[in-house]
């Protein structure tokens, strides 16, 4: 009998190399020897081995990650933290796949500019530096008349959104590598030791969905969340030919197996900047916070590129739409946080920061 795709690892399937993508060296992060040593700083003999549970699992992950020199490691370092968020359209909203208008794209980034977005006021309340990266929004974007924005914005945009999955590709594969390679930038050229990823962008829900059931064969009714989640079963009209449509999308691309060549089909130019984000912070040897649905469907393909750098992801926060939970068994993650949240743009990265503190913490109480 054929094995499931679901159950075959991403790192286990080989593709092709993709023409003009550069992906960094990313190292892993794998060493015994450190944590046992770390294992022994966070233990006592009033306590046993495994009493801060999922804390002490975090605070060893953030030690691998940045036991990046020859020195012995020493303490966690968390240096002018940054969030950015990628934003794009995309042409697969136009079959009505969000209940939002795609204009809301554009309203969510004038208020992470004006500084009036949920995020925005975690990331002052937190000292975050906020970045949001104009990846491929249908409408141009001009900053705030105002001597200072709340955010820096980045305009690296690919396209006015993308096109139609159920017509064709959402972007070619020059496009697709242009806005991986655009995602790197940004991040080479962003200070600290800690960057939040986060998304914006109408339509990207449905797209991360076709990501999650073409690279991990989770069937569409169980990859795509209901936006209408209290909708009892005799009212679901809509969410059905929602489903048909993106069964149609997964059909008419049904040779787009590889990572690459399914972010080309389906993805955002927001997502694949992502990828690329992840790619280079990892090789960078930051510390990765991911939030959302979208930026997950980011790290399947980032992790089919260079196994690696899931050494480098911390899921900040686990939405109440059950596909992101699977989503999250696939990229076999326990996110830090479980709060029902439907909102994204960094907003559960900022929420979950606290935590990445108390372990930086508790490490160096035992030194």
């Amino acid at each position: 009998m054929a094995r499931d795709a679901a159950m075959t690892p991403m790192n286990a399937r080989r593709h092709a190399p993709v023409p003009g993508l550069r992906v960094p060296t990313i190292a892993p992060t794998a060493d015994a020897m450190l944590d046992h040593a770390l294992a022994q700083r966070l233990q006592s003999p009033t306590r046993d081995a495994l009493a801060l549970g999922r804390m002490q699992a975090l605070a060893l992950q953030l030690a691998r990650i940045q036991n990046g020199s020859p020195l012995p490691f020493d303490l966690l370092v968390f240096d002018a933290p940054q969030l950015v968020l990628f934003a794009g359209d995309h042409g697969l909203a136009d079959e009505g796949l969000s209940d939002w208008p795609a204009a809301t794209t554009h309203e969510h980034v004038e208020q992470m500019l004006a500084g009036t977005a949920p995020a925005s006021l975690l990331a002052r309340q937190h000292g975050f530096d906020v970045t949001v990266v104009d990846a491929g929004v249908a409408t141009p974007i001009t900053l705030p008349a105002r001597s200072r924005p709340a955010a820096q914005l980045q305009p690296r945009k690919i396209g006015y959104g993308t096109r139609n999955c159920l017509l064709g590709p959402a972007m070619s594969q020059a496009q697709a590598v242009s806005a991986m390679h655009a995602g790197m930038d940004v991040v080479r050229h962003l200070p600290g030791t800690v960057i939040a990823l986060g998304d914006i962008g109408v339509g990207g829900v449905a797209s991360a969905s076709l990501l999650l059931s073409r690279l991990c064969g989770v069937p569409v009714p169980d990859a795509f969340p209901r936006e209408d989640m209290g909708a009892s079963s005799l009212d679901d009209t809509r969410h059905w030919q929602r489903l048909d449509k993106l069964q149609a999308a997964l059909q008419r691309h049904a040779l787009a197996m590889s990572p690459v060549h399914a972010l080309c089909a389906f993805g955002g130019f927001e997502t694949a900047m992502l990828v690329g984000a992840m790619l280079q912070a990892a090789s960078e040897r930051r510390v990765v916070l991911i939030d959302g649905f979208v930026a997950g469907a980011a790290a399947l393909v980032a992790r089919g590129l260079s196994p690696a750098v899931a050494d480098y992801l911390v899921f900040a926060q686990r939405s109440a739409a059950a596909p992101h939970r699977l989503m999250l068994i696939h990229l076999r993650s326990h996110p830090l946080l479980d709060l029902e949240l439907n909102l994204n743009q960094g907003t559960g990265a900022l929420l979950a920061w606290p935590l990445l503190l108390a372990a930086q913490t508790l490490l160096d109480a035992g030194a």
